[in-house]
């Protein structure tokens, strides 16, 4: 039903914004992928599922004020998600996370640069200003 589609909107929307919120969100959606399947069908699967959850980071939703704000918020977080440690989630973490870092700068290049770009280059740009 309508209702029980945007109150998980809401619901999911309000957790990616709170700290650790998107890590919570894409274990949440992805347990269970990618550990016990086996063959070409099973990695497709894997992959689409993260496909898809990059493209739920990637939105900004309507309960938020501003894509700016949403930004500001979700960015740092999936810039977290490429320092998963456990191997068995990493692969998919970092899929995820560099899904949405694309996804992102086709869609919004100008707060993609800001909020992702800037912090995951300033390393490299600090030792060429040195």
């Amino acid at each position: 039903p309508a209702w029980l589609r945007r109150l998980c909107g809401q619901l999911l929307s309000e957790r990616l914004m709170r700290p650790k919120g998107v890590q919570a969100v894409v274990r949440g959606i992805l347990e269970g992928t990618g550990a016990g399947g086996a063959g070409a069908e099973a990695a497709a699967v894997d992959w689409r599922k993260c496909d898809t959850v990059a493209k739920i980071l990637a939105s900004c939703p309507q309960q938020c004020l501003s894509l700016e704000d949403y930004y500001q918020l979700v960015c740092p977080q999936i810039l977290d998600l490429l320092h998963i440690q456990d191997k068995l989630t990493a692969r998919q973490f970092q899929r995820v996370a560099t899904t949405t870092l694309l996804t992102m700068v086709e869609e919004h290049p100008q707060l993609a640069e800001k909020h992702l770009l800037q912090l995951l280059l300033a390393p490299l740009l600090r030792c060429l200003e040195t």
